[in-house]
């Protein structure tokens, strides 16, 4: 006879006392008869809904097929729970950025958010006035001025990465990683490469994996049932938030406390963090913490994201050559053979920079972006919206909008030279949409 693991007995015995609770929630939608009808989406369970369609894995591709049948906005129920995925850009803009107001929240993940303390950090912080000072701080450490600083490093780490891969090429994807990782910690914290690599990098992608599998929408029943974070502290999530929590303490606070030191003794090297603690900053409350986990917030969104851009410019290169030498000379009749291309030449190499754009289209790293809460009811395209609704960006979607000229699969970085082509520019949805 096969036992239930202990973990999902327990969930199981929960399930059954807030079961009540959670259907009373579902069926307090409002009534066709008074107000528009919800968005379309697959055909429901009794009790569960649609909710349990939502693919754990490659749901973009899913939510992408699903166009076809329900159009622009695609709505998942169930277990208390809206699910509303955003598959057109005129969607994500009309409701993201115009409506920012009320689709400017993120969801609640109990789990990563509240257990682990992530909830302390830019990305998943509720949008208010405590997030809106992360923000400013944000803006200010990566404003044009400021990043500017940072060039030369970026381009010696590059210098670096070409020549560790002449030397070892077929350890291509952790030679990528770890200079990205460089970049990161050099750039936000000023730490010398050399002592960086094995007590900081590591230590963050251990990390930032464990951020992302708590990420997942409905990666914990306890995000769909937040009752649950009253279980015992032996429960196997329980323990996992513990150790989580653990690992983004010391994510943010070692490199933090580093710089602070470093800067009592003269010695710190330009940062982001040094220049944000040498701010004037007496009507900032919490000054040191917003800066502690702003910067903590920076290693997320800018290793993990190089990362993933780099090697999908590299398969891209292997899989299109004519692409890579139609690049190189460019590169070649720009620049000539006797230097490397530096920031400064961008303006010289339009076809690179349609590489680069064509890159961050093919495969989109964060083909879902990162989830919205709706602050309050809406409507859109005669369409009701509840308060609560957990709102999609399906990147996937808007990269492989159909066109008559280019196939979207295809790599075609001519398709960002063409006038009489109309293609939205990467950079501005690929990470991220409106205040967020």
């Amino acid at each position: 006879m096969a036992y239930l693991p202990q973990d999902f007995t327990i969930a199981i015995i929960f399930l059954c006392l807030v079961f009540p609770v959670v259907y009373c929630k579902f069926c307090k939608y409002p009534s066709v008869a008074n107000v528009p009808l919800l968005p379309p989406g697959p055909a429901k369970f009794p009790f569960v809904g649609s909710i349990l369609k939502v693919p754990p894995c490659g749901a973009w591709l899913t939510f992408s097929k699903y166009r076809d049948i329900y159009g622009d906005l695609l709505h998942f129920q169930g277990l208390g729970n809206n699910v509303l995925v955003l598959n057109s850009l005129e969607a994500i803009n009309d409701l993201l950025d115009k409506r920012g107001n009320n689709y400017s929240h993120r969801p609640i993940f109990t789990v990563a958010g509240e257990l682990m303390g992530l909830g302390q950090s830019m990305p998943l912080l509720p949008y208010g006035e405590e997030w809106r000072s992360h923000r400013k701080l944000a803006h200010i450490a990566l404003s044009p001025s400021s990043v500017k600083v940072y060039h030369r490093i970026q381009e010696n780490l590059a210098i670096m990465l070409c020549n560790d891969l002449l030397r070892t090429p077929n350890d291509f994807f952790s030679l990528v990683r770890l200079t990205a990782g460089r970049i990161i910690v050099s750039v936000t914290y000023g730490l010398p490469v050399g002592s960086s690599e094995d007590k900081y990098i590591t230590h963050a992608e251990k990390t930032m994996d464990v951020i992302g599998k708590a990420t997942v929408p409905g990666a914990f029943l306890c995000d769909l049932l937040p009752i649950l974070k009253h279980l015992p502290k032996w429960v196997s999530f329980q323990q996992k938030a513990l150790e989580g929590k653990a690992m983004i303490e010391q994510l943010v606070t070692m490199p933090f406390e580093h710089v602070k030191a470093e800067m009592s003794s003269g010695d710190a090297l330009p940062s982001l963090t040094c220049g944000l603690l040498e701010m004037e900053h007496e009507s900032i409350s919490d000054f040191e913490h917003k800066v502690k986990w702003t910067a903590g917030a920076m290693y997320g969104a800018g290793a993990e994201t190089t990362y993933a851009t780099v090697l999908t410019f590299m398969m891209a290169m292997a899989l299109y050559p004519s692409k890579q030498e139609q690049a190189q000379k460019e590169i070649d009749n720009a620049i000539g053979m006797d230097r490397l291309p530096t920031m400064d030449d961008a303006q010289d190499l339009p076809y690179v920079r349609s590489v680069i754009k064509e890159t961050m289209r093919w495969h989109p790293v964060l083909p879902l972006s990162i989830a919205r809460r709706t602050d309050a009811d809406d409507v859109y395209n005669g369409f009701f919206i509840q308060k609560g609704t957990i709102v999609v960006p399906n990147v996937y979607a808007i990269a492989s909008a159909p066109s008559d000229k280019y196939d979207p699969r295809d790599f075609i970085p001519e398709r960002f030279l063409d006038p009489e082509e109309v293609v939205a520019d990467p950079s501005t949805w690929a990470f991220g949409f409106g205040r967020r």
